[in-house]
Protein backbone atom coordinates (compact mmCIF):
# COMPACT_ATOMS: atom_id res chain seq x y z
CA UNK A 1 0.00 0.00 0.00
CA UNK A 2 1.24 3.51 -0.80
CA UNK A 3 2.54 4.96 2.51
CA UNK A 4 0.80 8.34 2.28
CA UNK A 5 -2.53 6.64 1.58
CA UNK A 6 -2.11 4.44 4.64
CA UNK A 7 -1.29 7.47 6.79
CA UNK A 8 -4.31 9.36 5.50
CA UNK A 9 -6.65 6.46 6.17
CA UNK A 10 -5.20 6.08 9.65
CA UNK A 11 -6.16 9.69 10.33
CA UNK A 12 -9.67 9.11 9.06
CA UNK A 13 -10.00 5.93 11.09
CA UNK A 14 -9.05 7.76 14.28
CA UNK A 15 -11.57 10.51 13.58
CA UNK A 16 -14.25 7.88 12.90
CA UNK A 17 -13.46 6.08 16.16
CA UNK A 18 -13.48 9.34 18.10
CA UNK A 19 -16.88 10.49 16.83
CA UNK A 20 -18.32 6.98 17.26
CA UNK A 21 -17.24 6.93 20.91
CA UNK A 22 -18.65 10.42 21.47
CA UNK A 23 -21.95 9.37 19.91
CA UNK A 24 -21.89 6.17 21.94
CA UNK A 25 -21.56 8.21 25.14
CA UNK A 26 -24.70 10.15 24.22
CA UNK A 27 -26.57 6.95 23.43
CA UNK A 28 -25.60 5.17 26.65
CA UNK A 29 -26.32 8.22 28.81
CA UNK A 30 -30.01 8.05 27.87
CA UNK A 31 -30.32 4.26 27.70
CA UNK A 32 -33.50 2.96 29.40
CA UNK A 33 -34.65 6.56 29.90
CA UNK A 34 -36.49 7.14 26.62
CA UNK A 35 -40.16 8.10 27.00
CA UNK A 36 -42.84 8.22 24.31
CA UNK A 37 -42.58 11.98 23.97
CA UNK A 38 -38.96 11.46 22.82
CA UNK A 39 -40.06 9.28 19.90
CA UNK A 40 -41.30 10.25 16.44
CA UNK A 41 -42.41 7.94 13.62
CA UNK A 42 -40.59 8.68 10.33
CA UNK A 43 -42.56 6.09 8.40
CA UNK A 44 -44.47 2.87 8.90
CA UNK A 45 -42.83 1.14 11.88
CA UNK A 46 -39.72 3.31 11.45
CA UNK A 47 -38.85 5.42 14.47
CA UNK A 48 -36.44 8.17 15.50
CA UNK A 49 -35.65 9.59 18.93
CA UNK A 50 -34.06 12.75 20.25
CA UNK A 51 -31.03 10.60 20.98
CA UNK A 52 -30.68 9.70 17.27
CA UNK A 53 -30.56 13.39 16.41
CA UNK A 54 -28.10 14.27 19.19
CA UNK A 55 -25.85 11.36 18.25
CA UNK A 56 -25.92 12.33 14.58
CA UNK A 57 -25.05 15.94 15.35
CA UNK A 58 -21.92 14.86 17.21
CA UNK A 59 -20.85 12.63 14.32
CA UNK A 60 -21.58 15.13 11.56
CA UNK A 61 -19.97 18.02 13.42
CA UNK A 62 -16.86 15.95 14.08
CA UNK A 63 -16.55 14.78 10.49
CA UNK A 64 -17.09 18.25 9.09
CA UNK A 65 -14.44 19.75 11.36
CA UNK A 66 -11.91 17.14 10.25
CA UNK A 67 -12.96 16.73 6.61
CA UNK A 68 -14.99 19.79 5.59
CA UNK A 69 -15.11 18.85 1.90
CA UNK A 70 -16.60 15.38 2.42
CA UNK A 71 -20.15 14.47 1.48
CA UNK A 72 -22.21 12.85 4.27
CA UNK A 73 -25.11 10.43 3.82
CA UNK A 74 -26.96 9.97 7.10
CA UNK A 75 -30.10 8.25 8.29
CA UNK A 76 -31.67 11.24 9.98
CA UNK A 77 -32.20 14.63 8.32
CA UNK A 78 -28.89 16.32 7.53
CA UNK A 79 -27.70 19.57 8.98
CA UNK A 80 -27.74 22.47 6.50
CA UNK A 81 -24.65 22.62 4.35
CA UNK A 82 -23.57 19.01 4.76
CA UNK A 83 -23.56 18.54 0.99
CA UNK A 84 -22.60 22.10 -0.04
CA UNK A 85 -23.17 21.07 -3.66
CA UNK A 86 -19.96 19.04 -3.85
CA UNK A 87 -19.56 15.91 -5.93
CA UNK A 88 -20.69 13.01 -3.67
CA UNK A 89 -18.78 10.46 -5.75
CA UNK A 90 -15.36 11.53 -4.48
CA UNK A 91 -15.54 11.07 -0.71
CA UNK A 92 -18.72 9.95 0.96
CA UNK A 93 -19.40 9.04 4.60
CA UNK A 94 -22.34 6.78 5.43
CA UNK A 95 -23.48 7.19 9.04
CA UNK A 96 -26.14 5.74 11.26
CA UNK A 97 -26.09 7.43 14.67
CA UNK A 98 -28.21 4.72 16.30
CA UNK A 99 -28.77 1.46 14.46
CA UNK A 100 -31.42 -0.52 16.33
CA UNK A 101 -33.60 2.40 17.40
CA UNK A 102 -36.63 0.23 18.17
CA UNK A 103 -34.46 -1.95 20.40
CA UNK A 104 -33.16 1.18 22.11
CA UNK A 105 -36.64 2.57 22.72
CA UNK A 106 -37.53 -0.62 24.56
CA UNK A 107 -34.20 -0.83 26.43
CA UNK A 108 -33.39 -4.00 24.50
CA UNK A 109 -29.57 -3.90 24.60
CA UNK A 110 -28.75 -4.47 20.92
CA UNK A 111 -27.81 -1.27 19.10
CA UNK A 112 -24.79 0.44 17.63
CA UNK A 113 -23.27 3.54 16.08
CA UNK A 114 -21.87 2.89 12.60
CA UNK A 115 -20.06 4.86 9.91
CA UNK A 116 -18.02 4.17 6.81
CA UNK A 117 -16.01 6.18 4.32
CA UNK A 118 -16.27 5.53 0.59
CA UNK A 119 -13.67 7.08 -1.73
CA UNK A 120 -14.41 7.12 -5.46
CA UNK A 121 -16.83 4.24 -5.13
CA UNK A 122 -14.75 2.00 -2.83
CA UNK A 123 -15.41 1.53 0.88
CA UNK A 124 -12.14 2.35 2.61
CA UNK A 125 -12.76 2.88 6.35
CA UNK A 126 -15.39 1.29 8.60
CA UNK A 127 -16.32 1.65 12.26
CA UNK A 128 -19.19 0.00 14.11
CA UNK A 129 -19.35 0.68 17.84
CA UNK A 130 -21.56 -1.19 20.32
CA UNK A 131 -21.43 1.21 23.29
CA UNK A 132 -23.20 -1.03 25.81
CA UNK A 133 -20.60 -3.76 25.27
CA UNK A 134 -17.74 -1.32 24.58
CA UNK A 135 -16.93 -3.21 21.41
CA UNK A 136 -15.31 -1.16 18.67
CA UNK A 137 -15.17 -2.94 15.31
CA UNK A 138 -13.03 -1.29 12.64
CA UNK A 139 -11.47 -1.98 9.27
CA UNK A 140 -9.31 -0.16 6.74
CA UNK A 141 -9.10 -1.37 3.15
CA UNK A 142 -6.17 -3.75 2.80
CA UNK A 143 -5.29 -3.71 6.51
CA UNK A 144 -7.62 -6.28 8.08
CA UNK A 145 -10.55 -6.12 10.47
CA UNK A 146 -10.40 -5.66 14.24
CA UNK A 147 -12.48 -5.61 17.39
CA UNK A 148 -11.02 -3.48 20.18
CA UNK A 149 -7.80 -3.48 18.12
CA UNK A 150 -7.51 -7.30 18.13
CA UNK A 151 -7.70 -8.99 14.70
CA UNK A 152 -10.98 -10.71 13.83
CA UNK A 153 -11.79 -13.27 11.16
CA UNK A 154 -14.89 -14.86 9.76
CA UNK A 155 -15.74 -18.42 10.75
CA UNK A 156 -14.53 -21.38 8.71
CA UNK A 157 -17.68 -23.48 8.85
CA UNK A 158 -18.91 -24.89 5.56
CA UNK A 159 -21.40 -27.50 6.80
CA UNK A 160 -24.75 -25.70 6.83
CA UNK A 161 -26.07 -28.12 9.44
CA UNK A 162 -23.66 -26.55 11.95
CA UNK A 163 -24.04 -22.86 11.17
CA UNK A 164 -25.71 -19.94 12.94
CA UNK A 165 -27.28 -17.36 10.63
CA UNK A 166 -28.50 -13.85 11.27
CA UNK A 167 -31.37 -12.11 9.53
CA UNK A 168 -33.69 -9.13 9.73
CA UNK A 169 -37.39 -8.74 9.02
CA UNK A 170 -38.50 -6.36 6.22
CA UNK A 171 -40.11 -3.96 8.68
CA UNK A 172 -40.03 -1.06 6.21
CA UNK A 173 -41.55 -3.20 3.44
CA UNK A 174 -44.19 -5.43 4.99
CA UNK A 175 -45.62 -6.21 1.57
CA UNK A 176 -42.52 -8.43 1.15
CA UNK A 177 -43.16 -10.38 4.34
CA UNK A 178 -44.58 -13.47 2.63
CA UNK A 179 -41.65 -13.95 0.27
CA UNK A 180 -39.18 -13.16 3.05
CA UNK A 181 -40.78 -15.84 5.24
CA UNK A 182 -40.15 -18.37 2.47
CA UNK A 183 -36.46 -17.60 2.70
CA UNK A 184 -36.62 -17.84 6.49
CA UNK A 185 -38.29 -21.26 6.28
CA UNK A 186 -35.69 -22.42 3.75
CA UNK A 187 -32.71 -21.55 5.93
CA UNK A 188 -34.46 -22.48 9.19
CA UNK A 189 -34.81 -26.07 8.06
CA UNK A 190 -31.14 -26.35 7.07
CA UNK A 191 -29.08 -24.28 9.52
CA UNK A 192 -28.40 -25.04 13.17
CA UNK A 193 -30.06 -21.79 14.18
CA UNK A 194 -31.16 -18.31 13.12
CA UNK A 195 -31.01 -15.11 15.16
CA UNK A 196 -32.72 -11.78 14.58
CA UNK A 197 -30.97 -9.08 16.60
CA UNK A 198 -32.65 -5.99 15.18
CA UNK A 199 -29.49 -4.03 14.33
CA UNK A 200 -28.12 -4.97 10.91
CA UNK A 201 -24.82 -3.14 11.43
CA UNK A 202 -24.09 -5.34 14.44
CA UNK A 203 -25.21 -8.49 12.63
CA UNK A 204 -22.69 -7.75 9.89
CA UNK A 205 -19.96 -7.02 12.43
CA UNK A 206 -20.75 -10.36 14.06
CA UNK A 207 -20.29 -12.12 10.72
CA UNK A 208 -16.88 -10.46 10.47
CA UNK A 209 -16.02 -11.64 13.99
CA UNK A 210 -17.17 -15.21 13.37
CA UNK A 211 -20.09 -15.00 15.79
CA UNK A 212 -22.50 -15.51 12.90
CA UNK A 213 -21.62 -17.58 9.85
CA UNK A 214 -23.94 -15.74 7.49
CA UNK A 215 -26.62 -13.07 7.27
CA UNK A 216 -29.33 -11.99 4.85
CA UNK A 217 -31.85 -9.16 4.76
CA UNK A 218 -33.68 -7.06 2.20
CA UNK A 219 -34.57 -3.36 1.82
CA UNK A 220 -31.82 -2.14 4.12
CA UNK A 221 -30.42 1.38 3.77
CA UNK A 222 -26.82 2.06 2.71
CA UNK A 223 -25.86 3.36 6.17
CA UNK A 224 -27.01 0.02 7.65
CA UNK A 225 -24.69 -1.92 5.37
CA UNK A 226 -21.63 0.11 4.43
CA UNK A 227 -19.38 -0.44 7.46
CA UNK A 228 -20.29 -4.11 7.70
CA UNK A 229 -19.35 -4.77 4.08
CA UNK A 230 -15.77 -3.63 4.62
CA UNK A 231 -15.50 -5.35 8.00
CA UNK A 232 -16.54 -8.67 6.46
CA UNK A 233 -14.35 -8.38 3.39
CA UNK A 234 -11.31 -7.49 5.49
CA UNK A 235 -12.10 -10.37 7.86
CA UNK A 236 -12.04 -12.87 5.00
CA UNK A 237 -15.72 -13.08 4.13
CA UNK A 238 -17.90 -12.10 1.20
CA UNK A 239 -20.83 -9.74 0.65
CA UNK A 240 -23.14 -9.51 -2.37
CA UNK A 241 -26.67 -8.58 -3.25
CA UNK A 242 -29.24 -11.37 -3.59
CA UNK A 243 -28.04 -12.21 -7.08
CA UNK A 244 -24.29 -12.29 -6.48
CA UNK A 245 -23.71 -8.70 -7.61
CA UNK A 246 -22.57 -5.53 -5.89
CA UNK A 247 -25.77 -3.46 -5.86
CA UNK A 248 -26.37 -3.96 -2.13
CA UNK A 249 -25.96 -0.26 -1.23
CA UNK A 250 -28.52 0.69 -3.88
CA UNK A 251 -30.97 -2.20 -3.51
CA UNK A 252 -30.61 -2.82 0.21
CA UNK A 253 -30.70 -6.59 -0.40
CA UNK A 254 -27.65 -8.24 1.12
CA UNK A 255 -26.13 -11.68 1.66
CA UNK A 256 -23.05 -11.72 3.87
CA UNK A 257 -21.10 -14.86 4.74
CA UNK A 258 -17.76 -16.30 5.75
CA UNK A 259 -17.23 -16.95 2.03
CA UNK A 260 -17.50 -20.73 2.30
CA UNK A 261 -21.29 -20.56 2.57
CA UNK A 262 -21.86 -17.84 0.02
CA UNK A 263 -22.77 -19.86 -3.05
CA UNK A 264 -25.08 -22.03 -0.95
CA UNK A 265 -26.92 -19.00 0.46
CA UNK A 266 -27.15 -17.32 -2.96
CA UNK A 267 -28.60 -20.50 -4.46
CA UNK A 268 -31.18 -20.67 -1.69
CA UNK A 269 -32.22 -17.06 -2.22
CA UNK A 270 -32.29 -17.44 -6.01
CA UNK A 271 -34.81 -20.25 -5.67
CA UNK A 272 -37.18 -17.93 -3.80
CA UNK A 273 -36.58 -14.43 -5.22
CA UNK A 274 -36.91 -14.32 -9.03
CA UNK A 275 -34.34 -11.97 -10.52
CA UNK A 276 -37.04 -9.94 -12.31
CA UNK A 277 -39.14 -9.44 -9.18
CA UNK A 278 -39.92 -6.08 -7.58
CA UNK A 279 -38.52 -6.06 -4.04
CA UNK A 280 -38.36 -2.32 -3.46
CA UNK A 281 -39.75 -0.43 -0.52
CA UNK A 282 -43.32 0.88 -0.95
Amino acid sequence: MVPHVSTRLAQELEVAKTVARAAGDIVTASYARVVESDVDEKGSNDFVTKVDHASQKVIVDGLRRAFPDDFIVAEESLLPGTNDGRDPRKRRWYIDPLDGTTNYIHAYPVFAVTLALEIEGRLMVAVTYAPRDREMFHAVRGQGAFMNDAPIHTSRLSDHNRILLGTGFPFRARHLLDIYLKSFAHFFTQARGIRRGGAAALDLAYVAAGRLDGFWELTLSPWDIAAGVLLIEEAGGRVTDFFGGETYLESGHVIATNGLLHDWMCEGIAGIFPRDGNYSKP
